[in-house]
């Protein structure tokens, strides 16, 4: 009986065998990597704004405190919006004919107020809480960037489950103290590092990870004399470790 293949068919079966066994890994791959890309979470993307507020100068140059635009972020889950009423309690006063600050002004003329778009959103199922994590000593930066140098702001974290759980399942790493400043509380301590950025913008009085935390990284350490000094703090601040891992802490 003839030959009906040629000996180089083999190497072609290898081949169709190996490239079908590796598809769906590459497609696995490919997905994961759009789904985690800039284009799919938003990490880096500057939304327009009905005006282009600035936070480096807001917060840095004329160190305006956090809390004066967002009001509640110490009380509740939502940190919440300026109302054009604050906005105008200085732009009454300076600025008064500058046409990007024309939208405030027919907001405050009208009474219809600025719509923002939102920059940091969870899903609609997910429950997310700030005044818990301010009040445990969680920094603004660790989540949303280095909010105090963007001129328009943009999303600094993709928010995935497994970067939150990464916090959740071992908080001590990402607790600390102000070593300088050992008498604020968490939450002073807060906004404090704040405070000495405006005094001290090259970092030289802060700790490296109070100079990571300015520039937009996370609070996390692998040092392990800071992981026990932050099993320490979880004692100290009635945080319950086991509790976090629950679903129904972010899902209600």
């Amino acid at each position: 009986m003839p030959q009906l293949f040629k000996p180089s068919a083999n190497s072609a079966a290898k081949v169709s065998l190996l490239l079908t066994a590796a598809l769906p890994v590459l497609l696995i791959s490919v997905g994961s990597g759009i789904s985690r890309s800039a284009a799919n979470t938003g990490v880096g993307n500057r939304l327009d704004q009905p005006v282009p507020f600035s936070h480096q100068h807001h917060a840095w140059e004329l160190g305006i405190d956090c809390r004066y635009c967002h009001t509640s972020v110490e009380e509740s889950g939502y940190a919440g919006l300026p109302d054009t009423e604050t906005c105008m309690t200085c732009h009454s006063q300076i600025w008064t004919n500058s046409p990007l600050l024309d939208p405030v002004r027919k907001s405050y003329e009208t009474g219809q107020p600025l719509e923002w778009n939102l920059v940091n959103k969870v899903p609609e199922f997910v429950y997310f809480n700030h005044s818990i994590h301010i009040d445990r000593g969680i920094s603004c930066n660790n989540c949303h960037g280095p909010v105090q140098k963007m001129h328009l702001t943009f999303k600094g974290q993709p928010f995935h489950m497994v970067w939150c759980l990464e916090c959740h399942r071992e908080p001590e790493k990402y607790l600390y103290v102000d070593e300088k400043n050992p008498q604020l509380t968490p939450r002073q301590q807060v906004f404090n590092l704040y405070v000495k950025f405006q005094s001290d913008p090259e970092g030289t009085n802060m700790s490296p990870r109070e100079r990571a935390l300015i520039n937009g990284k996370e609070q996390v350490t692998t040092v392990k004399d800071l992981i026990e000094r932050g099993r320490k703090l979880l004692e100290e601040r009635g945080i319950n470790k086991t509790q976090l891992a629950d679903c129904s802490v972010c899902h209600h």
